[in-house]
């Protein structure tokens, strides 16, 4: 019998009683479902330009089924049905906040990462800053810069590295998961972004750290994202980060 994947795991932890989508906004940038509290996800669209293969199924009527029922749009291969079920997931976590502590996870990176072998699976603002504190940045990218490395690399760079940090949005087109396969057994492994949902299911499959985020203000994100703001541009959100419990 094969293990269950992440997402699987996930969708397994969530409520049993129907919880309604009380709203659904697909952003430019970013994807959000609110139902018990509002979740977050990358908006990853098809590279096609007016790909009319590319929709989501039961678009416009979202809002009237269940979050369960959207979180299972987390296992389709279609990338925007993607990010509206891990945007679901997210909505639906019971998260205790007592055990988080309240930071920017490039800070978390840049400090676990100083002088260090570094892996980082993701395009993010803070590289220029961890490139100079870090003893050598992989930057592990689908569409890589100059300075970066195209997403077959991964395979040379992870197992290399002593820090490995993957964006939560490798959940969107199911690579996580052998993303985590890849790394050591004694590399610190953290999965970080505002999709990252914040359960210690990753911890199981081997992340040291998590760091997402949480919605504190509903009417601020919807508005942001829905007038096609990035996540620097979004108001209303904490940034929290979890550690592994145990030695």
């Amino acid at each position: 019998m094969r293990n269950k994947s992440i997402l699987e795991e996930l969708i397994a932890t969530l409520p049993k009683e129907p919880v309604p989508a009380r709203s659904v906004v697909i952003g430019a940038h970013w994807t959000a479902v609110c139902s018990r509290s509002c979740g977050l996800a990358t908006t990853v669209q098809s590279d096609k330009p007016h790909d009319h293969e590319t929709f989501v199924r039961d678009a416009g009527h979202l809002h009237e089924k269940t979050a369960q029922e959207l979180a299972e749009y987390a296992l389709s291969d279609n990338t925007l049905e993607a990010g509206v079920g891990i945007a679901a997931i997210n909505s639906l976590l019971n998260v205790d906040e007592r055990d988080a502590v309240e930071i920017n996870a490039s800070e978390v990176l840049m400090t676990r990462g100083a002088g260090k072998d570094v892996a980082l699976v993701g395009h993010f603002p803070f590289i220029p800053r961890l490139r100079m504190a870090t003893r050598n940045l992989w930057v592990i990218e689908q569409h890589p810069a100059s300075d970066e490395h195209p997403a077959v690399s991964a395979r040379e760079f992870i197992p290399r590295a002593d820090v490995v940090a993957l964006t939560g949005s490798a959940l969107i087109n199911h690579t996580l998961d052998d993303l985590l396969a890849l790394c050591r057994p004694d590399a610190l492994v953290l999965v970080l972004g505002p999709t990252t949902p914040l359960s210690p299911v990753l911890f199981r499959h081997g992340a040291g750290i998590i760091a997402g985020s949480r919605i504190v203000d509903e009417t601020a994100v919807l508005q942001a994202i829905s007038q096609g703001a990035n996540f620097r541009q979004v108001t209303g959100v904490r940034l929290l980060a979890f550690t592994r419990p145990g030695p």
